[in-house]
């Protein structure tokens, strides 16, 4: 071994012994003929001196050195001056009286800085993703991921569950968003897809009598990016035979308790139990069915108090069927137009037409682009319903409900960064079930499964299927936290024949669903048990403890925003060799010929 100890776990308790470490240059100084070096391996970073009187030869090697160099160094650990010490290091009392030094590899001047906490170009960062690694909040993110996942592993090995790993390259499977295909050479015109999620094979793994299986799944999907999206990604992946929906949420939610206690000590969680939301409730109060719940300005519907207001905006939304709701937002009542304005520009961004307001300022003038139109008593029951005080502003937005709710869920988020109630401490756990079992596709002329084609209908509302389909309720669950959906799970359809009946009602053909699951069909001929599981998502879960805006600072290697990999610039071109042997010919599209 290069070293004896770790840079990190130098103590008092080590004074007077002789030690080996080696490790990365973090900074380098000359105080007055002796040279200091703070040491840096992944453990933790430690002073050494470089003294011309007790080691001639390895300060003067120690004159060409500089930063993200690597060396090894043998000396005497010591107390450190009084005076000296670093009670904010825990080395801070010691440090190393170095005999020998040694460089065993030089370094170029890194493109940014690695030992300070600065902000440098993320596409630069992820180009030089492995000089990125070395600096301190990187590294703590990698541990941060490392204890999660070892401790969901713990976790569920203590209840039971077996680790089973699942195909990568398997069939089609419908999820949501497009495949990545993989060509087989030996089948020529015929693909693999990667898993955007092991769903068809952990059910399977039921039927075969598993009962508790668990995997850290690698989930492939070519989507859109977006912050909290990568197109591979990392999910803990769980399944269970003879259970309900109450069996599963309980599973979970005792893990992610026990989780953040162990692995995250310091923050404290909103609630516990975890609060449980119907899907059309959280819709109302915030919005969106993944809400963030640490803070209120919660939506308010003021439709049957405006129905006849005389404000045209107001009276056509009610009378096309939409509704008319608000927000209070405490406090903001002093903002100028142009303020306003800015908050209008975000909600027309999500298909609002415009936002309506009633500035209530501090000193009881109001100021308004509909109050005209309201009696005093229709205003003061308006501010009575808002909740609203001298100092409040009251946003409207009056539109069809997947407007109002889409602009305002956006718009309460928005506000609340403004507000800064958002504690990045605080863990708000959350449920939402009893959503719709499907949605009306209208392009299409069809419904839609708003989970997936093996999530079963609530029991009580299967003859639904066949009379009001819109009002059937599906055995999904998600569990959000601070804004986003980190898990989605549901009771599956254990029963051929209500597989099928969702096939036909989701206007599958048959010859397709017997081509595509089959396989799925069959098997639940032979004596397949009830079954449920979850999907909560790693990197999302490591993004919310670490407090990082995006999953790409707790992934190691991830793509950019295009999906790209910068650093070893992937995607690439395929070698013509390569295409003949998997027999395929590229079609560009036209503006790339």
């Amino acid at each position: 071994m290069y070293k004896t100890h770790t840079c990190g776990e130098l103590r008092a308790e080590h004074i007077g012994k002789t030690v080996s470490l080696a490790g990365w240059v973090h900074r380098r100084r000359d105080h007055g003929g002796v040279t200091f070096i703070d040491l840096r391996d992944r453990f933790g970073l430690v002073q050494i001196v470089l003294n011309p009187e007790t080691s001639p030869d390895g300060h003067k090697l120690a004159e060409s050195i500089r930063m993200e160099w690597v060396i090894q160094v043998e000396g005497l650990v010591r107390r450190r001056p009084e005076g000296a010490e670093n009670p904010n290091l825990p080395t801070g009392e010691i440090e190393v009286e170095v005999h020998t030094l040694k460089i065993l590899n030089p370094a170029k001047t890194p493109p940014f800085l690695i030992n300070k906490d600065e902000e440098a170009d993320e596409n630069t960062r992820l180009k030089y993703r492995y000089l990125d690694l070395r600096r301190e909040k990187m590294r703590n993110n990698i541990e941060l991921r490392h204890r999660v996942v070892k401790f969901i592993r713990d976790y569920l090995d203590q209840k039971g569950f077996l680790e089973v790993e699942t195909p990568i390259l398997f069939k089609t499977t419908p999820e949501g968003a497009r495949d990545y295909l993989v060509p087989s050479r030996v089948h020529p015109g015929e693909f693999y897809a990667l898993p955007q999620s092991p769903q068809q094979l952990k059910q399977l793994l039921m039927v075969g009598g598993i009962e508790r299986y668990f995997q850290i799944a690698r989930c492939f999907r070519d989507e859109d990016q977006r912050g909290d999206r990568q197109p591979e990604f990392t999910q803990l992946d769980l399944e269970m035979s003879f259970v309900e929906r109450e069996d599963v949420m309980d599973l979970i939610e005792d893990m992610f308790t026990k989780m953040i206690a162990k692995v995250v000590p310091e923050k404290k969680i909103y609630s516990t139990p975890f609060p449980r939301f119907k899907y059309q409730e959280v819709m109302e109060r915030f919005g969106k069915d993944n809400p963030d719940i640490r803070f209120g300005l919660e939506l308010v519907n003021i439709s049957d108090l405006v129905e006849h207001s005389g404000f045209s905006v107001f009276d056509q939304a009610i009378q096309s069927g939409g509704f008319v709701r608000g927000i209070n937002a405490k406090g903001l009542g002093n903002y100028t137009r142009k303020q306003i304005d800015e908050l209008t520009d975000l909600v027309r961004q999500f298909g609002a037409k415009g936002l309506a307001y009633i500035a209530y300022t501090s000193d009881g003038e109001i100021r308004s682009t509909f109050a005209k139109f309201l009696s005093p008593q229709l205003q003061q029951t308006i501010f009575e319903r808002m909740q609203a005080d001298k100092g409040d502003l009251l946003l409207f937005v009056a539109d069809k409900a997947e407007v109002v709710y889409e602009s305002l869920g956006r718009l309460r988020v928005s506000l609340a960064e403004k507000l800064n109630l958002l504690d990045p401490d605080v863990l708000a756990f959350c449920w939402v079930i009893d959503f719709p079992y499907v949605v009306w596709n209208e392009d299409e002329k069809r419904w839609d499964p708003s989970h997936h084609l093996f999530t079963s209908p609530m029991e009580e509302d299967i003859p639904l299927l066949e009379t009001d389909p819109g009002k059937a309720r599906g055995q999904q669950y998600d569990l959000v936290l601070n804004n986003y959906e980190i898990g989605g799970g549901s009771i599956r359809i254990h029963d051929r024949k209500l597989q099928e009946k969702v096939f036909k009602l989701i206007g599958l053909d048959e010859d397709v669903a017997r081509e595509r699951f089959g396989h799925m069909l069959e098997a639940f001929e032979y004596g397949t048990p009830p079954h449920g599981g979850i999907a909560p998502g790693i990197d999302r879960i490591c993004m919310i403890l670490a407090g990082e805006p995006n999953i790409r600072e707790v992934i190691a290697f991830p793509k950019n925003q295009a999906a790209r990999d910068v650093m070893a610039d992937a995607p690439s071109p395929a070698d013509l060799k390569q295409l003949e042997e998997l027999h395929i010919q590229v079609v560009y599209p036209p503006d790339l010929t």
